[in-house]
């Protein structure tokens, strides 16, 4: 039986560990080949080691999305290799700095990575995706703090709100090229970026501790989503099941956003 993404090309950024290592893991599983863009060259070819091994087909390619002759170079590359995308996956992020005494260099980094990165990986992309005789799909990762405000980071809600927006206009203005744009908003979720969310806290000692206490108050399901849950809903994105569906900000949350 054919996978949801056979023959198909998918780029995954930030894919070298958490949500965009299990999405590029998934994503080759069900067929794609699977262009693995990570800031770490060693990260990236640890994921194209696993794909590997797993029977699939990678290639790595190291990027810093705020680079923007990196990025250019990056969709230079696919196209040489392989001359089409179907599924663009704008991963990439960092949580940057808490509260509002930022240095703006730190601010412009964060920026530079959350929402400048996709909005360029977007428009070099997007050659690529017309080629894909309407399978074409962009996906983001926004995040819950993109839907309702951050009391630790207005920076990084700024940010993700900007990224749902961001999608939201790219999936009209692409919709006569037959390219989706969706963004996945994930609530805490158990990757080695969730500790350092937690302990940006006021008076933060016990990170452990804290992200097990709050995670409990504040997640209706009373835990932290696991990367192969947010890799679900992307492969979703990814593939046909989804092919009515663009312009959407996907809460994969665990019921954050139902309060």
């Amino acid at each position: 039986m054919a996978g949801k993404l056979e023959g198909r090309i998918a780029l995954v950024t930030a894919a070298g560990s958490g949500m965009g290592r299990a999405s590029a893991e998934l994503f080759a599983k069900e067929g794609a080949t699977v262009a693995v863009v990570d800031l770490s060259a060693d990260a990236a070819a640890e994921t194209v080691a696993g794909i590997e091994a797993a029977g699939g087909d990678a290639f790595a390619l190291t990027c810093d999305v705020a680079d923007d002759d990196q990025l250019r170079a990056v969709f230079a590359e696919v196209e040489s290799r392989l001359g089409v995308l179907h599924v663009l996956y704008n991963h990439a992020g960092i949580p940057g700095p808490g509260g509002m005494d930022v240095p703006l260099d730190d601010w412009r980094h964060a920026v530079d990575v959350n929402l400048r990165g996709a909005f360029y990986a977007t428009h070099y992309g997007h050659r690529l995706l017309a080629k894909a005789e309407g399978k074409g799909s962009i996906i983001y990762t926004a995040s819950v703090s993109g839907l309702v405000g951050s009391t630790m980071s207005p920076l990084y809600s700024m940010a993700k709100g900007g990224v749902v927006l961001l999608m939201k206009g790219v999936a009209l203005r692409y919709a006569p090229d037959g390219i989706r744009a969706n963004a996945i908003c994930p609530g805490p979720t158990d990757t080695p970026m969730l500790p350092q969310f937690f302990g940006r806290a006021p008076g933060s000692t016990n990170v452990e501790e804290e992200i097990r206490a709050l995670t409990k108050a504040m997640v209706p399901l009373g835990r932290p989503g696991l990367p192969s849950e947010i890799a679900s809903a992307a492969l979703f994105l990814a593939c046909d099941d989804s092919s009515f569906v663009t312009g959407v900000a996907l809460p994969v949350d665990g019921g954050y956003t139902a309060r």
